[in-house]
């Protein structure tokens, strides 16, 4: 498992919730999402493919935060994220990825840093530290398209192109090194962030995304303080280690 994602930037678990697991998360997210989607509808209605920070206490009570913290704090999600990331796997924040409203809106090759990093600073975060997404299906869906060991590799001159919309490229056109990963409900499929990816819209996806990362200044910074567990719910945790790491680095 290790070998595979190490080579190759992504690994897909396949059937690793139960149904009744994914009841109970379901209903916690769709509160999230309703909420979410009242208090931004201009940007839903516009262009919005995903939300965050859903462990913060502006969409949730606090018995639908506690549901999701246990989710995310479980000995089940925690042993694959230990497994690949190792025993000091800090978590950073979680998203929620859903299909646009406008229906012709196109979906589009990225690296997650892109959006803060120069180019240079895009190839540089190849070396780590790292960021490690974590998604959920709740329901069957499409899934996502990943360029294999991209995570590890710098672009190639049509993908930097194409990612990058230079030359007259778009970031929506196909690339033939792309490998689709479609995904069913109780699935998990591990990504890294620096790797080019896309997701796939249709189907009414509705994913959810938990995000760890190395404990590193230059990553931790990024984790709100608010979407964090109090100690009484970090106390009825299975495995807290990573909140643990999260609310030690933010202090």
């Amino acid at each position: 498992m290790n070998k595979y994602y190490n080579e190759n930037g992504y690994l897909v678990l396949r059937g690793i919730f139960e149904d009744s697991e994914l009841q109970v998360l379901r209903k916690v997210i769709v509160q999230f999402h309703q909420s979410w989607r009242q208090e931004n509808s201009k940007i839903y209605a516009e262009k919005a493919i995903n939300s965050a920070y859903l462990t913060a206490k502006k969409h949730l009570k606090e018995a639908e935060r506690e549901s999701l913290f246990k989710f995310i704090g479980s000995a089940k999600l925690m042993d694959v994220v230990t497994s690949i990331m190792g025993s000091c796997s800090t978590f950073m924040n979680t998203q929620l990825f859903f299909d646009p409203v406008n229906e012709t809106q196109r979906n589009y090759w990225h690296r997650d840093p892109q959006y803060h990093m120069s180019v240079e600073e895009q190839r540089e975060a190849l070396l780590g530290p790292n960021v490690i997404h974590f998604r959920v299906p709740l329901f069957d869906e499409p899934g996502v398209e990943l360029i294999p060991g991209t995570h590890r590799r710098w672009d190639r001159n049509e993908e930097l192109d194409v990612r990058l919309e230079q030359n007259g490229r778009k970031n929506y056109e196909n690339l033939a090194a792309g490998v689709r990963v479609s995904l069913d409900a109780g699935d998990i499929l591990v990504f890294n962030a620096n790797m080019i990816h896309r997701g796939i819209y249709g189907m009414d996806r509705l994913s959810l995304d938990i995000l760890f990362c190395d404990p590193v200044p230059e990553l931790v910074k990024f984790v709100d303080v608010d979407c964090l567990p109090d100690p009484e719910t970090l106390g009825k945790l299975e495995n807290a280690s990573a909140f643990e790491r999260a609310i030690n680095a933010v202090g």
